[in-house]
């Protein structure tokens, strides 16, 4: 219960509505347990009086009831609809907004369509439960005490007889309650993990086709399809017994009904005629409701199972958040400073350990290291994906902690060559940091980036549709768009992942050249394999096991004939011999 109770928060400044849609359950239940009691009264005067009229009057008043109740009804629905949009309009956006506001650590934990599936069915779930549960149930509740008090008004012994029935009935749908919740549940995870492996295989398509993984991945997806379909057939099995069980057990007082109530009548006793129709009426009343209620319970199941994998999902905090008193810190002027710091991504060994350096505004520092060495923490940190472990990041003198994330990414911005863009124009996707620019700006960074030309050849120009994660634009345009990305954002102080590149030879100039523009002027963290990015750089810090075991200029570090010249012999050379072979071929 306290997750439906939660669930009812998201109702707030809409109860009104629910008010208004309870009074139409009140009205229209009302006038149908009137119904069946104008139907027996009317038997009784019928066969007393035998006049045709009666008979027209009794059923005009029927009809005018039915129409009262279909109006109520109506207006229950429609109230209730609203309610329940609204309801789950507001879970999905909290639920987004939370997703969005989680650190890398939450993300670097979850998968991608348990996250859609929390996102999408079990939001769904919980709408169905605002549309027909919480009302219904109170429908419920109120049709049978309505029912049970017109059985007892008329002939209190046989209302007991019949209230006998209804107790294995309560449960029943108790029990059923219990056994498919857990089904539920598991029916949510295995949608989720469906939708991790068909995301994974879609965004990986290429490299599915590539390494003729086709059967491998349709046999993973088809067993977790199976799994989804045992859970489901086991769910419909409890329902499929469950609903006959119920309506065969209100059925039962029928035999009651007529075994009693006619024994009075034919004896003479207190029942007519018309007191039999109305018990009758009335348990076929209570069977409606008795049959909803397995359909109820079964919503109630569903929504408790998704309500708390929504809620464990609203309920996680970001190991990233903002101080109380955080401040807006401005165009920074771009000094950093790492002091000693230490941090760990999980408990098993640490990533950094003691890191200590300053950079000046508008330096250019590379970092060097060999795989795992704790270079991309180092980025990772400065930009504040993650916390330090110990120690501190200032930038131009305060603790990164102490500013609000908006700031401090405005002026920390990372340019990475494996580009993410969204399915949007490319005007949007240049503009996607700065949404403000204008079209003249947008140009402008983009001709900084060397991306004017290609762009001005696509058939709406800026206007074009980049495909799902880009697929329009060649890698070279996507990393040049990229840049201008970041230009248009100006950040004070860059990080650029530059290891990744693998372009022709004029790309590669034009991608050069715009990583010149880009670095220019702005303090820059820069992993790269370009020896002459290394070359020029104001620092080099080398990193070994996650600490600086060398740092300074290039010549230096190269005399000392350390771990920066094994890397600037195995990796950097190489590299640059491959870079020069492309440039020669292009040539």
């Amino acid at each position: 219960m306290k997750t439906i109770a939660r669930l009812l928060g998201f109702v707030r400044g809409n109860w009104w509505m629910f008010g208004l849609a309870f009074v139409g359950i009140v009205i229209g239940t009302g006038f149908g347990i009137l119904i069946p009691r104008m139907l027996g009264q009317g038997v009784d005067t019928i066969q007393a009086s035998g006049k045709h009229s009666t008979v027209i009057i009794i059923a005009l008043v029927i009809v005018g009831a039915g129409i009262l109740r279909g109006w109520a009804g109506y207006m229950q629905r429609f109230l209730n609809e609203v309610v329940s949009q609204r309801a789950s309009y507001r879970i999905r956006n909290a639920l987004y907004s939370r997703i969005q506001q989680l650190s890398f650590a939450f993300h670097d934990k979850s998968q991608t369509g348990q996250l859609m599936s929390r996102a999408t069915v079990d939001v769904e779930a919980c709408r169905m439960f605002f549309s027909m549960g919480l009302l219904g149930m109170l429908q419920t509740i109120v049709m049978v005490l309505g029912v049970y008090i017109m059985m007892f008004l008329i002939n209190p012994t046989l209302s007991l007889i019949t209230l006998a029935f209804v107790v294995p009935v309560a449960w029943v749908a108790a029990t059923f309650g219990g056994r498919i919740r857990p089904i539920w549940l598991r029916v949510q995870q295995v949608i989720g993990f469906m939708g991790t492996t068909l995301e994974e295989n879609l965004s990986g398509t290429h490299v599915v086709k590539s390494f003729n993984h086709q059967q491998e991945d349709s046999e993973k997806f088809a067993g977790q399809a199976n799994d989804l379909y045992e859970e489901q057939m086991h769910a419909a099995r409890l329902m499929s017994f469950n609903m006959p069980t119920m309506v065969l057990l209100v059925s039962l007082p029928t035999v009651a009904i007529l075994w009693y109530g006619g024994a009075q009548v034919l004896n003479g006793g207190p029942m007519t005629i018309g007191d039999v129709t109305q018990f009758i009426f009335y348990t076929a009343l209570l069977a409606m409701p008795i049959r909803r209620l397995g359909f109820l319970v079964n919503i109630y199941s569903r929504t408790i199972s998704a309500g708390q994998r929504i809620l464990e999902i609203l309920d996680t905090e970001s190991e990233v958040t903002e101080r109380p008193g955080a401040i807006e810190i401005g165009h920074a002027k771009g000094e950093v400073v790492f002091d000693n710091v230490s941090f760990s991504y999980t408990n098993v060994g640490p990533a950094l350990k003691d890191v200590s350096f300053r950079v000046e505004p508008g330096q250019t520092v590379a970092l060097l290291g060999r795989s795992g060495s704790g270079k991309s923490t180092i980025a990772n940190l400065l930009a504040r994906f993650y916390d330090v472990t110990e120690g501190r990041i200032l930038l131009d003198g305060v603790d990164i902690r102490d500013l609000t994330l908006a700031s401090l990414r405005k002026n920390v911005v990372a340019a990475q060559q494996d580009v993410f863009l969204f399915s949007a124009t490319v005007k949007e996707n240049i503009a996607y940091g700065a949404t403000d620019a204008d079209l003249d700006r947008i140009i402008e960074v983009s001709k900084a980036a060397y991306l004017h030309d290609s762009i001005d050849a696509l058939p709406d120009k800026y206007d074009t549709w980049v495909g799902e994660r880009g697929d329009t634009l060649s890698g070279g345009e996507k990393q040049r768009l990229s840049i201008a990305r970041t230009l248009l954002v100006n950040p004070s102080v860059l990080i650029l992942d530059d290891s990744t590149a693998s372009v022709d030879a004029r790309t590669e100039r034009l991608i050069r050249q715009a990583l010149d523009r880009l670095i220019k002027n702005r303090t820059t963290f820069v992993i790269t394999h370009r020896i002459p990015i290394i070359k020029g750089a104001d620092l080099i810090l080398v990193l070994d096991n996650g600490e600086v075991v060398e740092r300074g200029k290039h010549d230096d570090l190269i005399a000392r004939g350390g771990l920066y010249k094994e890397v600037y012999e195995e990796q950097l050379l190489v590299h640059q011999r491959t870079e020069d072979e492309i440039i020669l071929e292009g040539a």
